[in-house]
């Protein structure tokens, strides 16, 4: 039986790590940070339970099911499960995360050089897209490729840009914002939960699962126990960034005190401390980020589609890494007015899906749980989806007097009823099925 060494596995940690650390993944922090002021470590905490813990949770439970998504979904039927595997994957893949990568590491690291034209988006998205294809084509080899050599190079970048963060701070930790002063814990798991990371680790599960039994186990209580160490390892690599650079826009309001976003806000930091230099370093953290998650990205899109339909998985990568291309060259601005309210939409069921797979052991039926609860989820989540695109005089008032509704998350209180609802005529149907 073959098992896995040390620094195997602390490789498949660092590829974990990698797919997951996005541009997103540092952008949202610092602009967390400075408007937390004096109530950094409440709010940091809150967004470590969304945007760590939430991921974790969700690789142990793809871990225990296999590793795949349609394992997950088994309980909602094999039509409504599909359907919502397919549009998680695609959501996250090459209709709008995918080329959002590519768009987000052009504009951060390489325009401030080229400038934000369309020439030089196109040849580096020619560029960046012909890379991605490279580690793609091979799943087999992600853990050598990225976790040994693509990892440690961004690792360095990290260990440059967060020791200097909390080393060398531009200044003292600033005022609280309006936002923060009430309640700092809760909105930074809110802002952990817009990092949208549960969707990636849905499909990220897969490629970890495969690239374990690529390097020869085949045992799968070892599949599972590989999966939640190497989640476990980037859990904690994401916890120690998010940290780094909450700390980094704490210190920052006296350089970056206007700053409308975690861009502004780290282009200023870098260039107060490093100066044209700091330009670079952080186009090489943003480049190489994007990079291996837009790998995981494709693989994980590559691994399920020709799972699904009799495409071979080199095709379905080939063709998704052109669309993705082609959709790249379209615009981060259009992108992310179209992407956003998707993704704000599937959250609460991907969320849910998680929770209800991670207690299955307390549901007699599975399926009298998961049906109507991800049913209530799905309207919500469609209502959520309205009011992030815009369309708020379709929304309902009632949906948006909920608690949370807000910060839409007016979902959670009704699924949770729904939830209590169901669990209660599961075990009374479960004890009336045994007493018979």
């Amino acid at each position: 039986m073959t098992r896995l060494k040390g620094l195997d596995l602390l490789a498949l940690g660092f590829m974990t790590f990698a797919l997951f650390l996005g541009a997103g993944n540092i952008i949202f922090p610092p602009s967390a940070g400075l408007a937390a002021g004096q109530s950094l470590w409440s709010a940091a905490l809150g967004f470590l339970l969304t945007g760590v813990g939430l991921p974790l949770l969700t690789v142990v439970a793809l871990a225990r099911v296999g590793g795949g998504m349609d394992r997950l979904t088994a309980p909602l039927g094999r039509g409504a499960g599909t359907l919502l595997a397919v549009a998680v994957y695609l959501a996250i893949g090459p209709l709008f995360a995918t080329p959002r990568t590519a768009v987000v590491s052009f504009e951060m690291g390489v325009a401030p050089f080229s400038g934000n034209t369309a020439i030089p988006l196109f040849v580096y998205t020619v560029l960046f897209f012909s890379a991605t294809l490279f580690l793609a084509v091979n799943p087999g080899q992600l853990v050598n490729r990225v976790g040994k050599f693509i990892t440690p190079v961004l690792l360095a970048a990290l260990l440059v840009l967060g020791g200097a963060a909390v080393f060398a701070p531009a200044g003292d930790i600033g005022v609280t914002a309006e936002s923060y002063r009430n309640s700092p814990l809760l909105k930074g798991f809110l802002e952990g939960y817009l990092t949208m990371d549960t969707l990636g680790a849905l499909v990220f599960g897969i490629v970890i699962a495969t690239a374990i039994r690529d390097r020869g186990v085949s045992d799968p209580a070892l599949v599972t126990r590989y999966s939640v160490i190497a989640g476990a390892i980037a859990a904690l690599g994401l916890s120690l960034v998010y940290l780094a650079l909450f700390y980094l826009g704490a210190t920052s309001q006296g350089i970056a005190g206007e700053a409308q976003n975690g861009v502004q806000i780290l282009t200023s930091y870098v260039q107060h401390t490093f100066g044209t230099p700091g330009s670079l370093l952080l186009a090489v953290v943003i480049t190489l980020a994007c990079l291996t998650t837009a790998v995981g990205l494709t693989t994980a899109c590559g691994e399920f589609f020709s799972s699904l339909i009799p495409v071979g998985y080199r095709t379905v990568v080939v063709v998704f890494t052109l669309f993705s291309l082609l959709v790249a060259n379209q615009g981060l601005t259009q992108l992310i007015s179209v992407s956003v309210p998707v993704l704000v939409g599937l959250y609460p069921l991907a969320i849910m899906l998680v929770a209800l797979s991670l207690l299955d052991g307390c549901w007699v039926s599975p399926r009298r749980i998961f049906v109507p609860v991800m049913a209530v989820t799905l309207v919500f989540g469609v209502v959520d989806g309205l009011s992030a695109a815009g369309f708020n005089d379709l929304v309902p008032v009632l949906f948006t007097q909920l608690p949370l509704a807000a910060q839409s998350m007016g979902w959670l209180v009704p699924v949770l009823v729904t939830l209590a609802i169901a669990f209660v005529i599961d075990r009374l149907l479960g004890r009336r099925r045994l007493a018979s």
